[in-house]
Order: structure tokens, then sequence, then C-alpha cells
């Protein structure tokens, strides 16, 4: 390449690429390591924060190597990494794969693999590999989410990788590939697809949470399971409403089910007690028959879709218990129990997030300062340098620095939501939904896991847990995202 060509090309990469989105970055990056200096720091090593022998030291060593990474995949041609797509996804499929086979156990899990003195989690990587392929897949074939066909061929790509992962008994990590569910809907995934996952989160909690409580002190009624039915009812009537443009049949359906077991409860209560929730099985079974006559009759296939979203949720509903009991872990079991407030186990899987509260309570409104939280430094809170470190943020920095942090990992999402919008080719604005959906996942659910929020499953804070395989997982999304969008006025012109 000639040299004037080669350094044409260097200034357009340093002029078109997105510096704000970089400064944020890099100010994480070092807000990170600092909430690894407080949390791993060691009285008994005094101040020897850049020690190798330390994880802050180390911690060094793999954000040095990062910036080194981002600046190689910046002078990557943007071209050659979207045509290598399906082979890198190929590739970490077959890894994946074979994790279990090389893996040592670690704490159960079989997803860390050993290099000589390090360890690497080939599911952090996984990610990137599977949004490039999910990307290349629809903008070649410019595939329509609307229609179940490329859904389904969209789903497999990302269902794959989370199966391999939940193999290597790593479902915090698998349970991140429902961030790609976010990106489908932005291009174009019915609506009714979100509203269904949600339904089903509702359905496992109160199923779940009031499974063994009495409905109206009637000892017959399971009020998880009387309130799950007549939900699943409501639901089916309301998606009549929404996705047809008949009135009358969802009046019909709705009034009749409330009706009907409204009467149930007041006899059961007032009468002759007796499980109410059987007159809810038969007022859905009504309802999905007169669903499937009118989906014939009326030939709109709508109602077809809606009886089937009926099945599935009594389904699903009934299969909760097989899931909770013979499916998740015993430490899952126990900590799905905890955060619905049905075990007390302070000193078992509770005790992570009790600690992390007192740490962000003690922290106040300033914090106690740099390497000065107690509840850190004496090591109450495990795990405090990875999947909880940001109960050392609220320690040491209190609520402004935590506020802070948030505000501007929101600040770096929006910024992702722009470079996205700005694509002008389809594969470079879907990957870049999914980079912003896998960072909106990670933030949300590990700050809500260490607010007791959200289950405890195990999965990094972007940029600020220890270790290198995260951070070298989070440093390719972004900066492969960033060498795309400094194409883009090339694209253009």
């Amino acid at each position: 390449m000639p040299a004037t060509s080669k350094n044409n090309r260097d200034k357009g990469i340093l002029s078109n690429i997105d510096w704000v989105t970089l400064f944020i970055f890099v100010v994480l990056v070092s807000m990170g390591w600092m909430s690894v200096c407080g949390a791993s720091y060691n009285l008994d090593e005094g101040t020897k924060l850049l020690y190798f022998s330390a994880r802050s030291g180390m911690q060094l060593v793999w954000i040095f190597s990062s910036f080194v990474l981002g600046a190689i995949i910046l002078y990557i041609d943007d071209r050659l990494i979207e045509s290598l797509s399906y082979i890198i996804y190929i590739a970490f499929m077959v890894l994946l794969f074979v994790t279990p086979m090389l893996a040592h156990d670690i704490k159960g899990s079989l997803s860390w693999i050993k290099i000589g003195g390090f360890s690497i989690q080939p599911a952090e990587f996984a990610k990137f590999a599977t949004a490039l392929c999910v990307a290349k897949v629809i903008a070649s074939f410019n595939l329509d989410l609307s229609r179940w066909r490329d859904l389904i061929i969209c789903s497999t790509l990302v269902l794959l990788p989370m199966g391999l992962i939940i193999m290597q008994k790593e479902t915090g990590s698998a349970l991140v590939y429902l961030a790609f569910f976010l990106m489908f809907y932005r291009e174009g995934m019915i609506g009714s697809i979100l509203f269904a996952g949600a339904a089903a989160v509702f359905y496992f909690v109160v199923g779940v949470r009031y499974a063994e409580v009495p409905l109206w002190e009637i000892p017959q009624i399971s009020t998880g399971e009387f309130l799950v039915l007549a939900a699943i009812h409501i639901f089916s009537s309301c998606m009549m409403w929404v996705y047809t443009s008949l009135r009358k049949p969802f009046l019909q359906v709705l009034l009749f089910g409330m009706g009907a077991y409204i009467l149930a409860v007041l006899y059961a209560k007032y009468l002759i007690p007796f499980n109410a929730s059987w007159v809810l099985w038969i007022v859905l079974a009504a309802t999905v028959s007169y669903l499937f006559v009118l989906a014939v009759r009326k030939q709109l296939w709508s109602y077809a879709l809606i009886a089937l979203f009926a099945i599935g949720s009594t389904g699903f509903f009934y299969s909760v218990n097989y899931v909770l009991n013979d499916v998740l872990q015993p430490h899952q079991q126990t900590r799905i129990r905890v955060l619905l407030g049905l075990e007390d186990d302070p000193k078992g899987a509770g005790y992570n997030v009790i600690q992390a509260k007192i740490a962000i309570g003690s922290g106040g409104l300033k914090g106690k300062g740099f390497l000065n939280g107690t509840q850190t430094k004496l090591k109450y809170v495990p795990e405090q340098d990875t999947d909880f470190i940001f109960c050392t943020i609220g320690e040491e920095q209190g609520f402004v620095g935590s506020a802070l942090v948030l505000v501007l990992f929101l600040v770096f999402i929006l910024r992702l939501m722009h470079l996205a919008e700005r694509q002008p080719l389809r594969f470079g604005r879907i990957f870049g939904y999914c980079v912003l959906s896998i960072f909106l996942f990670h933030v949300f659910i590990n700050v809500g896991m260490v607010l007791g929020l959200t289950p405890v499953i195990g999965i990094p804070l972007p940029f600020f847990s220890y270790g290198g395989s995260s951070l070298w997982g989070f440093t390719i999304l972004l900066f492969v995202f960033l060498r795309i969008d400094a194409a883009r006025n090339r694209l253009q012109h």
C-alpha cells in the first residue's frame, strides 16, 4: 500500500471514530480500576496496588492489553470483519462445545479454560461472535423478523450458544443472550413476543411466590395458581382487542370469564369450599375452543395464535415447579427462593446480597473515600471485586459516586443507540443494537442483583469487574462497532 494511501486511511479512522464513546469507555475503565483496588485491597499488603501479585496490579495488565486490542481492531478493515462473521461464529460454537471437556471445575462451573498461567472464559467472547453472525445473516438475506420463519432462523443462532453455555453450568452467562431479543424487536419482531416473555416472568414469580398461600382464606385454592390462570385468561382476552378488529368477541370472552371465576370464589367462600381453579380451567378451555372456532369462521389466524399463547402460557406455568426443582442447580433454587421471600438464608444464598446492601448503605451520600471501605476491606462481601463490585462503588464513593456510574452507563448506552441509528447499512445498525442490548442487560442485571432486585446469576459489570475475559470481551464488542461506525462515510459516498 502506498504511503499516501496509508496516511489517508489512518487519518480517516482517527477523524471518523466516535471520540465521545471512546472517552466514556476510558472513564469507565479508569473508575473500574479504582473499584478493583478498593475491592481487592488487603491490609496485610499495604499499598502494593501496582504489584502483579495484587488483583489491582493484574487488572492494570488487562486494561493496558484491552487498549492495545482496541487500537488493533480500529485498524482492521471493517469489510474483513464482516466477511469473517460466519467463520468466527462457527469457531466459537465449536469452542463452546468442547469447553466442558477441557475446563477445570471452578465452583461447579465448567466454563474456564486454562492456558499457561491464565484462564479464559469462551462464553464472554461468544457474545461478539453471535452478534456478528446474526447481523450478517439478517442483512445478507434481508430477513424480515415479523415473519415467523425468519425469526426462527435468527432465534436458533442465539439459542445455540445459550444451550452450549448451559451445558457448562453457567446459566447466568447464558441468560445474557436473551438481550438479543431487544435487537430483534428493533428489527421488526412483533411486540407480542416480548409481552409473552414479560408474562412468563409474571407467571413464574406469582406462581412460585404464592403457591402455598390460600386465596381469601380458602385452603383449597392456591393464590398463585388462581391468579396466574386468571391472568392468562385476561391477557388472552386483551390480545383479542389489540390484534383483531372485532371488539364484541373480546367483551364476550372477558366478561364471561371474569363472571365465572368471581362466582366460583364466592361459592367456595360462603357455600361449599372447593378448588375454584378448576372453574378457571374450564373457562380457559372454553376460551381456547372459541378462539379456534373464530379463526376458522372468520379466517383470522390471529385468533389461533392467541389460543396457542393461552395453551403455551398454561403449559409454562405448570412446568415451573419442574424447572425450579429439577432443572436448576440447588444454589440457583435457593437464590430464587431467597429473592422471592420464600426462604431466609442470611448465612447462605442471601449472605452476598445482605452484605452488599450493608456496604452500599454504609457509604452514605459521599462515601468513605478511596480504599477506606470497611466492609470491602475486611472482605465481608464475597466476589466483591467481580460480580458484586458495585457495592464497592457504593461504599467508597457513596450515593454520588454510584449515581455518577449509572449516569455514565446511561449516556454510554444512549450514545451507542445514536451510533446504531446513523449506520448507512443494516449490518452496522443490527450489530450496534446487539452491542447496546448486551451492555444494557449486563448493567441492569448486575446492579439489580447487588441491590436485591434481581436474582443473583453471576454476570460481571462491564469495565468494572475484575478479570481479563470479561474486559476483553466487552472491548472487542465495543471497538468492532466503533470500527464499523468509523467506515460510515465511505459507505455513504
